[in-house]
């Protein structure tokens, strides 16, 4: 699990998201799409349209990251699109991210 501490928001994109994008593509959707500044410190989760693959980026104050999870069976939990952005906490991500369906 990613250590994150509290107080950092956790964003999702809740439409599904091109998984071939890299970090500077994500980076570029979190300016354009989610309306957020990437090196805020907040984390930022995207997800593809089969849910089985999760893209996270990640400033934590010295490195700017980038982390993938893949499930070999069963998708994410994901929340329906609302408006394209939700905020969770790290706990709540911590779940979203260990429990597949």
């Amino acid at each position: 699990m990613i250590p994150v501490p509290l107080g950092v928001k956790v964003w999702l994109a809740t439409s599904p998201t091109d998984m071939r994008k890299g970090f500077a593509s994500l980076t570029l959707q979190v300016q354009e799409v989610l309306k957020r500044d990437p090196p805020s410190g907040h984390v930022f989760c995207f997800r593809g349209r089969r849910g089985d693959l999760v893209k996270i980026i990640w400033h934590d104050g010295q490195a700017a990251n980038l982390y993938v999870r893949r499930l070999e069976r069963g998708r994410f939990l994901w929340p329906s699109p609302a408006d394209g952005v939700v905020a969770i906490t790290p706990p709540q991500m911590g779940y979203l991210l260990s429990e597949p369906v």
